[in-house]
């Protein structure tokens, strides 16, 4: 029923999305039409990354849920940094942290919990990327707002340039670590046997013929709606801060958003685990230095310097998921746990 709402959604939105865009309909009319079309373009990017999963495995999986899943919200960060728009994509950066730490791990605990009174990832995976999580948000980001505060305009930025390229070398590493060095060192049983019954919905040629059309009408999509938010902000008196922390991390993210709650819906936990960690992993240590490296060639270059409410509430994001996950274990109430955390951070950036 879901996937036939989601076929509707694109077969109408995209349309209406080149329509309007050329007749100039109302800037709160197509914003609605642009989000609910790149959410229905996710749903078949993330049935394809599921359907690429069965096949490679949940490691390889969870890396294409998150890769794909942030492709749709890089590519609106790329187009609001050429409207200058630096806030919005710092802040949509904030957001994803704690969407995927918070909201996207949270709603996957506490669905799966409400199933299974007890499900269980690998623990070897979580205590590794609790690492991760430490050094790429609360270490690469808090180092740069420190040093900043007495630097130059431009000495921001050259740390901010010195940082991207460690983090994405670093991050790099951390891939050829996971899929080649020690590719199954630490896999369990459950892990290896997770896929053997189950046929994908879509042979790989199609799930990849889809994810390239499905990423070419996001990328149009969201040019557009970027030229929309300035006018949505002032209408509902958003600032940019909340706009790029809530709406555009939720709507850039939906498709892993929905991937991982079905993951753990179906007691998937490994590859539920992995996209909402790798997802956070991979916008924190490479979708964000690569949007800096990026904004070299834009009018206004954005520095990797985040606000203090930013920060505080990353930190706090990656503390308290590194201390529910790293036993492996989780059920509805931890999930139920981050779920309070994330709109208890939501109410202060829209109250700020």
């Amino acid at each position: 029923m879901a996937n036939k709402v989601f076929l509707i959604l694109v077969l109408v939105g995209v349309p209406l999305s080149v329509i309007g865009t050329v007749m100039h309909w109302s800037s709160i009319i197509m914003f609605i039409i642009y989000c609910l079309t790149i959410i229905a373009l996710s749903s078949f990017m993330g049935r394809a990354t599921e359907s690429l999963a069965i096949v490679t495995g949940p490691r390889v999986g969870g890396l294409l849920n998150a890769t794909f899943g942030n492709a749709v919200e890089l590519i609106i960060s790329v187009f609001a940094l050429k409207a200058g728009l630096t806030g919005v994509v710092l802040a949509s950066l904030t957001g994803s942290v704690l969407g995927n730490l918070l909201l996207v791990a949270g709603l996957s605990f506490f669905v799966g919990g409400l199933k299974y009174k007890r499900q269980t990832f690998n623990v070897f995976d979580a205590r590794h990327n609790s690492g991760l999580l430490m050094f790429a948000v609360i270490v690469a980001f808090v180092i740069p707002e420190v040093f900043s505060m007495t630097m130059e305009p431009t000495e921001k930025m050259s740390l901010s340039v010195g940082i991207s390229v460690i983090l994405i070398l670093l991050y790099l590493a951390a891939l050829f670590f996971k899929l080649v060095t020690h590719r199954g060192v630490y896999q369990t049983t459950q892990e290896g046997g997770e896929h053997e019954d189950e046929v994908p919905e879509w042979g790989r040629n199609k799930a990849i013929g889809v994810l390239f059309i499905a990423t070419l009408a996001v990328a149009y999509v969201s040019e557009n709606l970027v030229h929309t938010f300035e006018v949505v902000g002032e209408t509902f008196g958003w600032t940019e801060l909340f706009i790029g922390v809530i709406i555009v991390a939720i709507v850039g993210n939906a498709a892993e958003h929905a991937s991982a709650v079905i993951m753990a819906y179906k007691n998937k936990m490994d590859i539920a685990v992995e996209i909402a960690v790798g997802s956070t992993l991979q916008i924190s240590m490479f979708v964000a230095p690569a949007l800096v490296l990026v904004s070299l060639f834009f009018p206004t270059p954005m520095p990797l310097v985040f606000t203090i409410q930013e920060l505080i509430a990353m930190a706090s994001a990656v503390l308290l998921s590194i201390i529910i996950a790293n036993d492996g274990e989780s059920n509805w109430f931890e999930g139920a746990t981050l779920l309070a955390a994330y709109f208890i951070m939501g109410i202060g950036f829209y109250l700020l």
